[in-house]
């Protein structure tokens, strides 16, 4: 009988040259880390494939949360059977006629080993003239048939498919090192975040809440949309910092008009502090080009000069719409659009700056203690840690929320 299994395929991950067997295998660690709920019995490589079996009948339902996972190009639903003609021809039968409507098909079959004594040729042959019989209704057809049947003959296993759907593509998380993301429970910084791990970039979240000058509901928010990211993408820590207070104070003693960007210099400067805790090289951000006051260039300029290391804005070309439509994709925009008062909202000027000179941006700068503030801000940041496969904490710890944590795993960590 045949067993239900699920093929990955990947491509970017097949071009890393000597380098792709790590690539390969921090693949297969997160496919399984996704996968915990599910009744996995093994997850191996074969023949430019990663094999997914179950103990279950799961196949299904596993194939749509692989999917989601950075790295996987395509899942496909198998049939594995032995190399017994008549088990993968009922096979194929089976795959052609899950695969949905159809007019015309091929089977393409491909043998990795030659010890065999059917050729591909031979293969193809064959069950296609079962299928011929099965589907009396429907035409052979070389070139752009409908549906493809693919029949995989792999060591002393036969693989067949024809359903195969698409999945995020990009790398697996953990292959591109540490990044610190700006995250907001707004529509955009979510699928910056998203964007950076399917580039294979471990992701830590810094939120800058609005307490104790607003309720906390933002920082419930951006919990949410970690977990909607789940088990795909797993990020390992989000950090909070209560910048309420810190706002209120560059509110009255700096231009108003220059507000927003000392607000984010701030931002980023706090930023840098935690990516040097953790060994993150680089910031990112949800920012798109002239969306808002804050987003020209000559503010985002400014902005960037409090930083050293990188700035990443994986948005900056992309219009609103297609942010949003890449939000539903990844399931945080209607967490996104719930209300929700936090930092970006505090204390905004009615006339913000948009083409800030430097000169002026440095003599408000130097209105406050940034200094004192950078690393007030510090000591009372915050983290709340979840399940992760690819996030390792650093030894230099800050305080876990009191209030957010488990309370079964509070532990004060100075």
């Amino acid at each position: 009988m045949a067993a239900r299994v699920c093929l990955v395929h990947y491509h970017e991950v097949g071009l890393k040259g000597k380098n792709r067997a790590h690539f390969e295998h921090i693949l297969m660690d997160n496919i399984k880390a996704a996968l915990a709920a599910f009744s996995v019995n093994a997850v191996s490589r074969i023949s430019g494939y990663i094999l997914v079996t179950f103990n279950e009948h799961q196949a299904d339902e596993a194939a749509r949360v692989i999917r989601t996972v950075p790295g996987v190009a395509r899942v496909s639903l198998a049939y594995h059977t032995n190399r017994d003609p008549q088990e993968y021809c009922a096979a194929a039968v089976k795959a052609l006629r899950e695969f949905g409507s159809f007019d015309s098909f091929k089977v393409h079959a491909k043998r990795s080993n030659t010890d065999y004594e059917l050729t591909s040729i031979d293969i193809n042959r064959q069950v296609g003239e079962v299928l011929c019989e099965a589907f009396p209704d429907k035409k052979v057809q070389m070139h752009d048939p409908d549906a493809m049947v693919h029949v995989l003959v792999v060591q002393g296993s036969v693989y067949v498919y024809a359903r195969s759907e698409r999945g995020v593509g990009g790398l697996p998380v953990g292959s591109a090192g540490k990044v610190v993301t700006l995250l907001s429970s707004g529509i955009d910084s979510p699928v910056a975040t998203w964007m950076l791990a399917r580039r294979g970039a471990v992701c830590v979240p810094v939120h800058f809440s609005g307490r104790p000058q607003t309720p906390d509901t933002s920082e419930y928010l951006v919990q949410d949309i970690i977990r909607a990211l789940e088990p795909g993408v797993q990020i390992g820590r989000l950090y909070v910092v209560p910048f309420g207070d810190c706002q209120r104070e560059i509110s009255v003693t700096c231009p108003s008009n220059l507000r927003v960007i000392m607000y984010r210099r701030i931002m980023y400067s706090v930023a840098e502090r935690i990516a040097h805790i953790e060994g993150a090289k680089a910031i990112v951000t949800g920012e798109s080009l002239g969306q808002v006051a804050s987003q020209t260039l000559e503010n985002i300029m400014a902005v960037n000069e409090a930083v050293k290391i990188p700035v990443f804005r994986p948005l900056i070309g992309s219009d609103k719409q297609e942010i949003i439509a890449r939000a539903e994709e990844i399931g945080t925009f209607d967490i996104s659009t719930e209300a929700a008062p936090d930092c970006c909202t505090l204390f905004m000027p009615r006339r913000p700056e948009t083409h800030a000179k430097l000169d002026a941006v440095h003599e408000a700068w130097e209105l406050f203690d940034h200094e004192e503030m950078i690393e007030r801000l510090l000591k009372q940041t915050e983290y709340i840690d979840f399940e992760s496969n690819t996030y390792k904490a650093p030894k230099t710890l800050k305080r876990k929320h009191s209030e957010l944590a488990p309370r079964e795993i509070y532990q004060d960590h100075e």
